[in-house]
């Protein structure tokens, strides 16, 4: 026969239970979550370690440097943990090596996949070195993994915890469980002594002032109406019975009141449940938060670089007296800065696009736009690019729709997924460009490429910023946010877009926008005739004034006009001069920066059309400010034409020519209505 256990022990055993239990969850979850902590840190460490080496050495790989590898790799012996390091050669040879002071490491003779491995208690990383989407080489590091010794140690602080916190909860509880269990021993004293002796008269003492009191004092009050009943028992019958039915009505109340209880704290825990659970949702959004903002910054950092090293290397060179340089390298460096820039210029544009469109900055003008002009537009624009990798374009022969779109827009929509397919193609491949009815009242235009295709996975990530199509090579340059300004601009005039893809045989990626019918011109028959300026003398060049505050803008102006012997400059500081001079010498049209010092290039042009002696002098506006806003505002206060900065030499040539055109057609006009 067991022996049966008292009160205080049980309780004391209970508490050391839960006080075990506890300890062992706490403990456990803490150990798990270091753990798993340390190894995730120390992963990511070496491999941002790994990335940034890998760059640092991409000079050295690529001039063959082995000194300078072998000093980025000496770098090394500020992490301690680091064993040894390595740099190989595209080719897989060893270029350089670290081993830590002290230490006998065998550094592998070459190099494997990017991946990290856990060897003997070692983390071994191989890293390739990527520049311009062109692989220089690996970077191989060495580093010590100590996640069994720190196992071991929490373990044994784990055991001590644990044993202490026992010891301590043991100590604790032997005089507090005299105080719960003490009063309530009493009355089982008195209660044994009322049964083995018949003794009603003995009373169980009121040690402390709680439920057990009010136990104590109720077992009292038994006892008294037990002895009070015992002498009245023959005259008591029905008095007994009342009591007992109140007692009933009394236990039917706690049953009912406990399983209040039981369900408002069942209640209290669900609702305990859903908050820990958004809880846990909503540290989940922003750590993928914090990751997408970190995955930002390195691929803006990467992409923002790239055509920065090519153009202020090239630069460097060709200011350079130390490296001397034949006219035909000049030209080839000139074209690797001019491409470029214009790639740097391009990434800009795009991500301030993508801004403008999350800001709600956006202004669309939409209206009725004829796509076969747009398509006949844009494939001027593609053909070149096309041309250099054999692509082959074929366009719709008549597409005679009209939808409701912007038009600037619409071109960039279109210009993007065409070049996407392009890129993304095969070679010697074909892009085929088709518009034909969509779903009611709609125009779908789809763009078809033969390229690799699209994974599921990789289309329903296709949408996402700097996806760049699913290619996880990231040979080809760009933001990968392109398509992300695409779908949301069609959004915004309306429209959907989709994409359709087979692995190994092409993608095709279509928009679909409101179809409408044409606005026709409205042409005022009476609207007043702008005076005629008076015919230059025979081989006189035409004058242009340019008002600039920056002196190396007004230089390369300078030197795009020196090139053209039917042209003449002159030149302003301010908005004022500027309008003295175009009052005094009458040139044929004004070139104006709009952030002037004192007088905006707004309101200077606001004050040129209102004198007489200026108001048929063409101007346009030569400025940084590309918002749309900004050349909408332009445009209405007046500018014949509108230039955004960087210059574009073709856009600018093309501008002076055209305005030239606008003032010989005039001229001819005002002679003839002589």
């Amino acid at each position: 026969m067991s022996r049966r256990r008292s009160l205080p022990q049980k309780l004391l055993g209970v508490v050391m239970l839960v006080t075990l239990a506890a300890l062992l969850v706490s403990l456990g979850t803490i150990l798990a979550y270091d753990l798993r902590a340390y190894h995730q840190s120390l992963t990511a460490d070496m491999t941002t370690q790994a990335e940034l080496l890998g760059h640092m050495s991409a000079p050295a790989l690529t001039f063959d440097d082995q000194r300078l590898a072998k000093e980025n790799l000496a770098l090394l012996r500020l992490r301690p943990k680091v064993n040894a390091g390595a740099i190989y050669s595209a080719r897989g040879q060893l270029f350089a090596t670290y081993v830590a002071p002290g230490l006998d490491v065998q550094v592998p003779q070459a190099p494997r996949a990017d991946g990290v491995a856990f060897v003997n208690g070692k983390m071994l990383l191989f890293r390739r070195i990527r520049d311009n989407g062109e692989v220089l080489g690996t970077v191989y590091l060495q580093a010590d993994y100590e996640i069994l010794s720190r196992f071991s140690d929490y373990a044994m602080i784990a055991i001590i915890a644990t044993l202490l916190a026992l010891g301590i909860a043991y100590l604790l509880m032997r005089p507090l469980n005299k105080v719960v269990t003490q009063p309530v021993l009493a009355i089982a004293d008195v209660a044994r002594e009322v049964v083995e002796t018949g003794d009603y008269s003995r009373r169980a003492p009121g040690t402390s002032n709680d439920e057990v009191a009010e136990l104590a004092a109720s077992f009292n009050k038994m006892l008294s109406v037990i002895e009070s009943r015992t002498r009245e028992l023959e005259n008591s019958n029905s008095e007994i019975a009342r009591e007992a039915e109140q007692r009933s009505k009394a236990q039917q109340e706690v049953m009912r009141l406990n399983e209040e209880l039981e369900l408002r704290v069942h209640e209290r825990t669900l609702q305990l449940e859903q908050a820990n659970s958004e809880l846990a949702l909503a540290m989940e959004e922003a750590k993928s938060a914090n990751q997408a903002k970190s995955a930002f910054l390195s691929s803006m950092s990467h992409e923002l670089r790239t055509p920065l090293n090519a153009i202020l290397g090239f630069a460097q060179i060709l200011t350079s007296e130390k490296l001397p340089s034949t006219l035909a390298q000049k030209r080839e460096f000139a074209s690797h800065i001019l491409k470029s820039g214009r790639h740097l210029l391009t990434l800009i544009n795009e991500i301030l696009d993508l801004a403008k469109i999350e800001s709600g900055a956006v202004a669309l003008s939409l209206e009725p736009v004829a796509l076969q002009e747009i398509l006949q537009e844009c494939e001027g624009m593609v053909a070149p690019l096309a041309d250099q990798r054999g692509i082959r374009l074929l366009f719709p022969d008549a597409c005679t729709a009209n939808v409701t779109a912007d038009r600037t827009r619409l071109k960039q929509i279109l210009l993007n997924l065409l070049s996407n397919a392009i890129k993304y193609n095969r070679e010697a491949g074909s892009v085929v460009v088709d518009c034909s009815p969509g779903g009611p009242g709609l125009m779908r235009v789809s763009v078809q490429d033969t390229g690799m295709g699209l994974r599921p996975e990789q289309v329903k990530q296709l949408f996402q910023p700097f996806n760049r199509l699913g290619q996880e090579s990231g040979t080809e340059e760009g933001t990968g946010i392109g398509l992300v300004v695409t779908k949301r601009l069609v959004e915004l005039m309306g429209g959907t877009i989709g994409v359709t893809s087979s692995q190994g045989a092409g993608s095709m990626f279509w928009i679909e926008l409101a179809s409408t019918e044409p606005t026709p011109s409205r042409i005022d028959p009476d609207a007043e005739s702008v005076p005629p300026l008076p015919r230059h003398a025979q081989g006189e060049p035409a004058t242009i004034l340019y008002v600039e505050d920056n002196p190396a803008n007004l230089k390369l102006v300078e030197e795009i006009i020196s090139f053209r012997p039917d042209l003449k400059l002159l030149s302003a500081p301010d908005g004022h001069l500027g309008i003295e001079l175009a009052r005094a010498h009458q040139p044929d049209m004004i070139l104006m920066d709009i952030n002037l010092p004192g007088l905006s290039g707004l309101d200077a042009v606001k004050l040129l059309h209102t004198d007489p002696r200026t108001a048929h002098i063409p101007v346009i506006a030569l400025t940084a400010n590309a918002m749309p806003r900004d050349v909408e505002k332009g445009l209405a206060a007046g500018f014949f034409r509108y230039l955004i900065k960087p210059i574009n030499i073709d856009e600018f040539t093309d501008a002076i020519n055209s305005t030239m055109s606008f003032l010989a057609r005039r001229e001819e006009e005002g002679s003839t209505s002589k």
